[in-house]
Protein backbone atom coordinates (compact mmCIF):
# COMPACT_ATOMS: atom_id res chain seq x y z
CA UNK A 1 0.00 0.00 0.00
CA UNK A 2 1.71 3.51 -0.96
CA UNK A 3 1.95 5.69 2.20
CA UNK A 4 0.14 8.85 2.98
CA UNK A 5 1.38 12.19 3.41
CA UNK A 6 1.66 14.35 6.94
CA UNK A 7 0.95 17.71 6.82
CA UNK A 8 1.64 19.51 10.19
CA UNK A 9 0.98 23.14 11.70
CA UNK A 10 -0.64 25.43 13.54
CA UNK A 11 -4.33 26.88 13.64
CA UNK A 12 -3.07 30.05 12.02
CA UNK A 13 -0.09 31.74 11.61
CA UNK A 14 -0.81 35.53 12.25
CA UNK A 15 -0.82 36.23 15.56
CA UNK A 16 0.87 39.26 17.33
CA UNK A 17 2.07 37.06 20.83
CA UNK A 18 4.48 35.73 18.36
CA UNK A 19 6.75 38.21 17.37
CA UNK A 20 10.35 37.72 18.80
CA UNK A 21 8.80 34.20 20.24
CA UNK A 22 8.66 33.30 16.48
CA UNK A 23 8.95 36.30 13.53
CA UNK A 24 12.19 38.01 14.39
CA UNK A 25 11.71 41.91 14.61
CA UNK A 26 12.68 41.55 11.02
CA UNK A 27 9.69 39.83 9.57
CA UNK A 28 6.87 42.42 9.15
CA UNK A 29 2.99 41.24 9.82
CA UNK A 30 2.72 41.28 5.56
CA UNK A 31 5.41 38.22 5.40
CA UNK A 32 4.48 36.11 8.40
CA UNK A 33 2.71 33.49 5.94
CA UNK A 34 5.82 33.18 3.80
CA UNK A 35 8.38 33.10 6.59
CA UNK A 36 5.98 30.48 8.32
CA UNK A 37 5.50 28.09 5.33
CA UNK A 38 9.46 27.86 5.47
CA UNK A 39 9.02 25.65 8.72
CA UNK A 40 5.14 24.25 7.97
CA UNK A 41 3.43 22.67 5.35
CA UNK A 42 -0.18 23.26 6.13
CA UNK A 43 -2.15 25.82 8.42
CA UNK A 44 -5.83 26.50 9.12
CA UNK A 45 -7.43 29.32 8.38
CA UNK A 46 -9.34 31.03 11.21
CA UNK A 47 -10.26 34.10 10.02
CA UNK A 48 -12.94 32.70 7.99
CA UNK A 49 -15.09 31.23 10.47
CA UNK A 50 -15.46 34.95 11.20
CA UNK A 51 -15.66 36.83 8.67
CA UNK A 52 -14.82 35.37 5.04
CA UNK A 53 -11.65 36.94 3.12
CA UNK A 54 -12.02 38.08 0.07
CA UNK A 55 -11.26 35.96 -2.52
CA UNK A 56 -8.52 37.70 -4.15
CA UNK A 57 -6.75 37.95 -0.51
CA UNK A 58 -7.10 34.46 -0.61
CA UNK A 59 -5.56 33.71 -3.56
CA UNK A 60 -2.34 36.26 -2.41
CA UNK A 61 -2.08 33.54 0.52
CA UNK A 62 -1.94 30.88 -2.59
CA UNK A 63 1.23 32.41 -4.14
CA UNK A 64 3.20 33.18 -1.14
CA UNK A 65 3.69 29.89 -0.27
CA UNK A 66 5.72 26.59 -1.90
CA UNK A 67 3.42 24.58 -4.02
CA UNK A 68 3.06 21.72 -1.44
CA UNK A 69 1.83 23.98 1.16
CA UNK A 70 -2.00 23.81 2.11
CA UNK A 71 -4.53 25.85 3.51
CA UNK A 72 -7.74 23.89 5.48
CA UNK A 73 -10.10 26.58 5.98
CA UNK A 74 -12.73 26.84 8.48
CA UNK A 75 -16.11 26.70 7.15
CA UNK A 76 -18.49 29.85 8.29
CA UNK A 77 -19.96 29.93 11.68
CA UNK A 78 -22.96 31.19 10.16
CA UNK A 79 -23.50 27.42 8.30
CA UNK A 80 -22.27 26.10 11.72
CA UNK A 81 -23.50 28.18 14.71
CA UNK A 82 -26.19 30.29 12.98
CA UNK A 83 -28.07 27.90 10.48
CA UNK A 84 -26.70 24.62 12.52
CA UNK A 85 -26.36 22.90 8.95
CA UNK A 86 -29.60 23.66 7.76
CA UNK A 87 -30.54 25.17 4.61
CA UNK A 88 -27.33 24.56 2.83
CA UNK A 89 -28.45 25.24 -0.47
CA UNK A 90 -28.42 28.58 0.47
CA UNK A 91 -25.40 29.28 3.12
CA UNK A 92 -22.68 27.21 1.45
CA UNK A 93 -22.07 29.06 -1.96
CA UNK A 94 -20.89 32.43 -0.78
CA UNK A 95 -18.21 30.59 1.48
CA UNK A 96 -16.96 28.52 -1.70
CA UNK A 97 -16.93 31.02 -4.04
CA UNK A 98 -14.24 32.69 -2.00
CA UNK A 99 -11.90 29.24 -2.08
CA UNK A 100 -12.80 27.94 -5.79
CA UNK A 101 -10.34 29.59 -7.43
CA UNK A 102 -7.33 27.83 -5.32
CA UNK A 103 -9.20 24.68 -3.95
CA UNK A 104 -5.90 22.74 -5.49
CA UNK A 105 -4.16 24.18 -2.23
CA UNK A 106 -6.42 23.52 0.13
CA UNK A 107 -6.74 20.53 2.42
CA UNK A 108 -10.14 19.74 4.22
CA UNK A 109 -12.34 22.04 4.70
CA UNK A 110 -12.55 22.46 8.56
CA UNK A 111 -16.30 22.30 10.07
CA UNK A 112 -16.47 22.82 13.40
CA UNK A 113 -19.73 22.47 15.10
CA UNK A 114 -20.94 23.91 18.20
CA UNK A 115 -20.97 22.08 21.96
CA UNK A 116 -24.71 22.39 21.89
CA UNK A 117 -25.41 20.89 17.75
CA UNK A 118 -26.12 17.08 18.70
CA UNK A 119 -26.72 14.38 15.98
CA UNK A 120 -29.70 14.44 13.66
CA UNK A 121 -29.40 12.00 11.51
CA UNK A 122 -31.87 13.44 8.77
CA UNK A 123 -30.27 17.24 8.96
CA UNK A 124 -27.02 15.71 9.00
CA UNK A 125 -26.96 13.96 5.77
CA UNK A 126 -28.82 16.33 4.15
CA UNK A 127 -25.76 18.42 4.56
CA UNK A 128 -23.32 16.08 3.88
CA UNK A 129 -25.27 15.08 0.54
CA UNK A 130 -25.13 19.22 -0.30
CA UNK A 131 -21.37 19.02 0.08
CA UNK A 132 -20.80 16.11 -2.51
CA UNK A 133 -22.09 19.23 -5.33
CA UNK A 134 -18.14 21.07 -4.48
CA UNK A 135 -15.91 18.38 -6.29
CA UNK A 136 -12.80 18.54 -6.11
CA UNK A 137 -12.74 18.85 -1.90
CA UNK A 138 -12.25 17.27 0.91
CA UNK A 139 -13.59 17.45 4.51
CA UNK A 140 -13.36 17.44 8.31
CA UNK A 141 -15.78 17.19 11.36
CA UNK A 142 -15.29 18.51 14.45
CA UNK A 143 -18.23 18.00 16.74
CA UNK A 144 -18.16 19.20 20.54
CA UNK A 145 -21.51 16.97 21.42
CA UNK A 146 -21.12 13.58 22.69
CA UNK A 147 -24.05 12.29 20.45
CA UNK A 148 -21.88 12.35 17.70
CA UNK A 149 -19.88 9.66 19.24
CA UNK A 150 -23.00 7.06 18.16
CA UNK A 151 -22.12 4.49 15.81
CA UNK A 152 -25.21 6.16 13.29
CA UNK A 153 -23.03 9.23 13.32
CA UNK A 154 -19.99 7.40 12.31
CA UNK A 155 -21.41 5.30 9.72
CA UNK A 156 -22.92 8.61 8.29
CA UNK A 157 -19.14 10.13 8.17
CA UNK A 158 -17.72 7.14 6.60
CA UNK A 159 -20.48 6.94 3.98
CA UNK A 160 -19.70 10.55 2.64
CA UNK A 161 -16.05 9.96 3.26
CA UNK A 162 -15.60 12.92 5.50
CA UNK A 163 -13.07 12.76 8.49
CA UNK A 164 -13.96 12.71 12.25
CA UNK A 165 -11.37 15.57 13.85
CA UNK A 166 -9.59 13.73 16.58
CA UNK A 167 -9.92 16.39 18.85
CA UNK A 168 -7.22 17.10 22.22
CA UNK A 169 -8.66 19.23 24.36
CA UNK A 170 -8.44 18.05 28.07
CA UNK A 171 -11.54 16.82 28.26
CA UNK A 172 -13.22 20.36 27.49
CA UNK A 173 -15.50 18.95 24.70
CA UNK A 174 -16.26 14.94 23.91
CA UNK A 175 -13.82 13.23 21.52
CA UNK A 176 -12.81 10.16 20.12
CA UNK A 177 -10.49 8.55 17.94
CA UNK A 178 -12.20 7.31 14.29
CA UNK A 179 -11.17 7.19 11.41
CA UNK A 180 -13.30 7.76 8.57
CA UNK A 181 -11.71 8.54 5.91
CA UNK A 182 -8.23 8.66 3.53
CA UNK A 183 -7.62 11.98 5.28
CA UNK A 184 -6.74 11.71 8.91
CA UNK A 185 -7.16 14.86 10.95
CA UNK A 186 -6.45 16.13 14.48
CA UNK A 187 -6.58 19.10 16.41
CA UNK A 188 -4.49 19.72 19.63
CA UNK A 189 -6.76 22.30 21.78
CA UNK A 190 -3.75 22.17 24.54
CA UNK A 191 -3.82 19.72 27.56
CA UNK A 192 -5.53 21.78 29.50
CA UNK A 193 -8.03 22.76 27.13
CA UNK A 194 -7.47 26.65 27.33
CA UNK A 195 -5.40 27.19 23.98
CA UNK A 196 -2.51 27.75 26.71
CA UNK A 197 -0.91 25.00 27.81
CA UNK A 198 1.90 22.48 26.08
CA UNK A 199 1.84 19.24 25.50
CA UNK A 200 4.88 16.80 27.02
CA UNK A 201 7.60 15.55 25.27
CA UNK A 202 6.70 11.92 25.45
CA UNK A 203 2.34 12.50 24.46
CA UNK A 204 4.33 14.16 21.08
CA UNK A 205 6.91 11.46 21.15
CA UNK A 206 3.89 8.80 21.17
CA UNK A 207 2.13 10.36 18.76
CA UNK A 208 4.49 10.51 16.34
CA UNK A 209 4.51 7.15 16.47
CA UNK A 210 0.72 7.11 15.53
CA UNK A 211 0.66 8.99 12.77
CA UNK A 212 3.33 7.48 11.45
CA UNK A 213 1.35 4.87 11.42
CA UNK A 214 -1.52 6.06 10.03
CA UNK A 215 0.53 7.61 6.83
CA UNK A 216 1.84 3.93 6.28
CA UNK A 217 -1.31 2.22 6.33
CA UNK A 218 -2.42 4.99 3.33
CA UNK A 219 -3.79 7.66 4.98
CA UNK A 220 -2.88 11.88 5.16
CA UNK A 221 -2.90 12.90 8.37
CA UNK A 222 -3.63 16.53 9.38
CA UNK A 223 -2.09 18.07 12.55
CA UNK A 224 -3.10 21.19 13.25
CA UNK A 225 -1.65 22.95 17.07
CA UNK A 226 -4.28 24.92 18.16
CA UNK A 227 -2.85 26.15 21.61
CA UNK A 228 -1.21 29.44 20.09
CA UNK A 229 -0.91 30.85 23.96
CA UNK A 230 2.79 31.86 24.50
CA UNK A 231 3.59 30.28 21.36
CA UNK A 232 3.10 26.36 22.25
CA UNK A 233 1.72 26.00 19.18
CA UNK A 234 4.80 26.56 17.67
CA UNK A 235 6.90 24.53 19.76
CA UNK A 236 4.92 21.55 19.80
CA UNK A 237 4.41 21.70 16.12
CA UNK A 238 8.14 21.58 15.53
CA UNK A 239 9.24 19.46 18.10
CA UNK A 240 6.50 16.64 16.20
CA UNK A 241 7.66 17.37 12.87
CA UNK A 242 11.47 16.32 14.10
CA UNK A 243 9.74 13.42 16.61
CA UNK A 244 8.29 11.89 12.98
CA UNK A 245 11.30 12.49 11.20
CA UNK A 246 13.17 10.47 13.73
CA UNK A 247 10.54 7.62 13.60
Amino acid sequence: MKAGKIYIGTSGWHYKHWEKRFYPDEVKAADYLSYYAQFFATTEINASFYRLPLASTVEEWAKTVNTRFRFCPKISRYVTHTKKLNDPALTLPRFFNVFDAVYKKLGPVLIQLPPNLHFHEERVKAFFEALTAYKGYHFALEPRHESWMMPEAIKLLKKYKIAFVIAHSGNRFPSGEFVTAKDIYIRFHGPKGNYASGYSAAFLQAYAGKIVQWQQAGHHVWVFFNNDGNAYAIKNALTLIDNIKKT
